[in-house]
């Protein structure tokens, strides 16, 4: 588990960067230089220790950089804040594939109730598309206040509770298969 949150922060390195960075200066251009130059050296500090570079480093160092000159070049906050969704609908994309969450189960659920985890699968790619619809609408009003506070609560928050409720549910369905199981 920690190995997949150390994942996620590289993957949204720059805009956990550009976030703390405007919260502590409340000045658009200099998050957006920070972010941009951040993404850069997180790159150059990957190939330094020869770790391999995944898809998504290589996508969001793409994204910060075109979004983030924009953001500098018009003024514009508002391409460098629809970073998030890109990653959302991207990752939202890849949990289309059909199986994807089986193998960060264990066993267990996977062998009771692979129809529930296929389903589960699908669900987590629908909340990515919906959360990236939300970020492009935030995004949109150019209201950074309000985008800090989606970006960091909601995204999230939904996130943290919809674990939570496969979690309970995964759990709930198992034990009722075991006993199910036992009594017959």
């Amino acid at each position: 588990m920690k190995d997949v949150f150390a994942k996620l922060a590289q993957d949204f390195f720059s805009t956990i960067v550009f976030l703390a960075v405007y919260l502590i200066t409340d000045n658009v251009v200099l998050a957006t230089s920070v972010a941009i130059a951040g993404a850069v050296a997180q790159v150059i500090y990957s190939k330094v220790r020869g770790e391999p570079l995944g898809y998504m480093t290589w996508a969001s160092l793409g994204l910060v950089i075109v979004l983030g000159s924009a953001t500098l070049l018009t003024h514009d906050p508002r391409f460098v804040l629809a970073k998030p969704a890109i990653g959302h609908f991207a990752v939202g994309a890849i949990m289309l594939k059909r199986g994807w969450l089986l193998r960060y189960l264990p066993p267990i659920v996977t062998e009771t109730i692979p129809q529930y985890v296929t389903a589960a699968g699908y669900a987590w790619a629908a909340l990515m598309f919906v959360l990236g619809l939300g970020t492009i609408a935030v995004a949109a009003t150019g209201d950074l206040k309000l985008w800090t506070l989606y970006v960091s609560v909601v995204l999230i928050g939904a996130k943290v509770a919809a674990f939570a409720i496969q979690y309970v549910a995964f759990r709930l369905l198992v034990s009722s298969r075991i006993r199910a199981a036992a009594r017959a």
